[in-house]
């Protein structure tokens, strides 16, 4: 569980903050480690009014300041913009577009007489796709090293540095979320989707009426989720019938396919537990 620390030689380090509990760990091992970093968090304009509660109050208070960037766009104010949804298998504008992209005008607008590196909260174990991943890659885009220094740990480490420092969890996950960040993301799975339908209807109604925004005004992708009723084509699905789905009998595989987001800016579940 030992990080490589070589290629930090003087850098300094920026890390990514979700208001997850990865992102988190990551920022109290770089404290206990001694190693100064800046932190900061992408604002979409979609996480649940907690998580910002969180940021603001408890997170900064173990692990300090939270520099908080926004692009142009909220997340609702894109979609209205390009009159389409995010869709995760062709059109996933909305990473881009609202999390990376204000990260990156971030590392650019720094000082150009240091080098950076930037640190995320990802590991192996949350997913298929992450297993492969290695500790240390070059962003190009961002003319830096990404470093994924907690990419060994278990969730037992990662709840483990939370009761060293006295920490608790984004409450998001006391109510039954298995990831925090957009609420709901566009990669939300049976569970939390209906979670969000028994705790938060107006966010419900958020959806209904981006749909309904976008369904008279474009021939993009008219609704934020899809299912797969006869198991192989995916079929855009209104909210209504997507709770209805969420809260049936109907298996987790006939919603879509898992996906994860790399750059360790929002927190995903396990590949089995994705939809």
């Amino acid at each position: 569980m030992m990080a490589d620390l070589s290629r930090l030689d003087g850098a300094v380090v920026i890390a990514s903050i979700s208001g997850g509990k990865d992102s988190a760990a990551m920022s109290l091992w770089l404290k206990e480690q001694g190693i100064e970093h800046r932190r900061v968090f992408a604002d979409t304009g979609w996480e649940h009014p907690l998580t910002y509660e969180y940021l603001r109050g408890p997170l900064t208070a173990a692990i300090g300041p939270i520099d908080e960037v926004r692009g142009s766009w909220t997340f609702e104010g894109l979609v209205r913009h390009k009159t389409m949804f995010p869709n995760r298998r062709r059109t996933r504008f909305c990473s881009s577009v609202l999390k990376v992209k204000p990260i990156k005008a971030y590392v650019k607008a720094l000082p150009e007489d240091r080098d950076y590196v930037n640190a995320v909260g990802v590991r192996r174990a949350e997913s298929v796709a992450r297993r492969d991943l290695a500790e240390w890659e070059w962003q190009p885009d961002f003319d830096c090293w990404l470093w994924r220094p907690i990419i060994e740990w278990t969730v037992n480490d990662v709840v483990a540095i939370h009761k060293r420092h006295g920490l608790a969890l984004n409450p998001l996950y006391l109510l039954g979320a298995s990831r925090v960040g957009c609420w709901p993301c566009i990669n939300a799975n049976k569970r939390e989707i209906r979670l969000v339908a028994e705790i938060d209807p107006l966010r419900i109604q958020r959806i209904r009426d981006l749909e309904s925004y976008v369904q008279e005004r474009s021939t993009g992708v008219p609704t934020m989720f899809t299912l797969r009723p006869d198991g192989t084509k995916h079929v855009p699905a209104g909210i209504d019938k997507i709770v209805a789905w969420a809260r049936s009998n109907a298996p987790e595989a006939s919603m879509f396919d898992d996906g994860c987001m790399r750059w360790g800016l929002c927190e995903t579940e396990p590949d089995e537990e994705g939809p």
